[in-house]
Order: structure tokens, then C-alpha cells, then sequence
């Protein structure tokens, strides 16, 4: 089991904690993280992109010419597919495009992205992270005392620390279970408080 120490917000280690191998110890599965991801990029697409078909548009109610005699090609209606102005033959229409993975491989995937911070010591694990009232600047600060550049994924349910990450392009803030894997990967460090970990491991162990 790999040990990491525990710092506090000052950036000053506090202790350290085990974590669980079953979690943050397997060997990483890139497949499945880059199936994972690509599975919530699916999930997020609208898909309202629509066209008219030809009994969607206007007019051609009454056959153009009648059927013989003319010595043109019979036509039914001047809103048919070949006609300007006419339907659109298998065009979009509104759908979904989300679809499932299984439950096993989209907690393996979470668990090897989990465990790919560790090796690549991206991960910083917290006492705790608590904020009396919402202050960018404040986070800022304890963005600095830890030494952490780059862009910063804080995986926390206290609300003031969600609002003061707001005007922090390369800060995102998630409470405990809206962790994934697409912001994971997205950003460097991941910051996690100890209660954070112990979610984690009850959940996904």
C-alpha cells in the first residue's frame, strides 16, 4: 500500500495516510480511461441537428404534370428528394448519443486514473479544506503554499471553496461524487482531502 504524507492548507506536512491498493494501486488501463472518456464526451452532445424530410416540407400537395403524354419523367411532387427545395433524404434528426459502459470497467477506469497520479505524484492529499467565506484570493493563497502549478482539480463538497475557484481558469472544484475521469486526466494535480480519500476507497474499493 503506498503512503502519502498529509499536508494542511499552510503547505505543512500534518501526517501521512495509507492508501488503499485496491483504489489507488492498480495497474492503470489506459483503454479503458480513453473509453471512459470518450463515453461522457457522447453523453454531452445535444444532438438537435435536424433537417426536413419530404413530408416535413412545404407545399407539393398536387402532382407538378400529369402522369403520361407530357414526355417528361413522371413526378408525384415538386417536394420530392430530387427537387430543389424538396425533403432531405437521411438527414439528421434529434437523437441521443449516449450509451452505456459496464459498471466494472467504468470503476476500473476511474480507479486507473486514480492510480496513474499516484505514480506520476500528481496527487496531494490534504488534512482538510475548509473556507469561512467565499475569497478567490484566499484559495490563491493556499494554492501557493502548496507549490502546485498548472492546472488543479480540488475534489471537495465544501461550497465556499467551489465559489472562490469561480475566476480560477485552471482551478475546477467537484464535490466527492462527481469525480470522473475526463476532468482527471484533464488536470495535473489532483487535490484530495483525507474524508475525500476515505469516500473514495468505501466506494470504489
Amino acid at each position: 500500500m503506498a503512503n502519502l504524507k498529509v499536508i494542511d492548507q499552510a503547505g505543512k506536512e500534518s501526517g501521512s495516510v495509507t492508501l488503499n491498493d485496491k483504489v489507488f494501486g492498480i495497474e492503470p488501463n489506459e483503454n479503458l480511461v480513453f473509453e471512459a472518456i470518450i463515453r461522457q464526451r457522447a453523453g454531452r452532445r445535444q444532438g438537435t441537428s435536424k433537417v426536413k424530410n419530404r413530408s416535413a416540407v412545404r407545399g407539393g400537395g398536387k402532382k407538378p404534370w400529369k402522369q403520361k403524354g407530357t414526355g417528361r419523367a413522371r413526378q408525384g411532387s415538386i417536394r420530392s428528394p430530387q427537387w430543389r427545395g424538396g425533403g432531405i433524404v437521411f438527414g439528421p434528426t434529434p437523437r441521443s448519443y449516449a450509451y452505456s459502459m459496464p459498471r466494472k470497467q467504468r470503476r476500473l477506469a476511474i480507479k486507473s486514473v486514480l492510480s496513474q497520479k499516484v505514480i506520476d505524484q500528481d496527487l496531494i492529499v490534504l488534512d482538510k479544506l475548509t473556507m469561512s467565506a467565499p475569497k478567490t484570493k484566499e484559495l490563491v493563497s493556499i494554492l501557493n503554499s502548496l507549490k502546485v502549478e498548472g492546472k488543479v482539480l480540488i475534489v471537495s463538497d465544501d461550497e465556499n471553496v467551489k465559489l472562490s475557484a469561480g475566476n480560477l481558469a485552471k482551478v475546477k472544484v467537484v464535490p466527492v461524487n462527481s469525480l470522473n475521469v475526463e476532468d482527471a486526466v484533464n488536470y495535473q494535480k489532483l487535490i484530495l482531502t483525507q474524508d475525500a480519500v476515505k469516500k473514495i476507497e468505501e466506494v470504489w474499493a
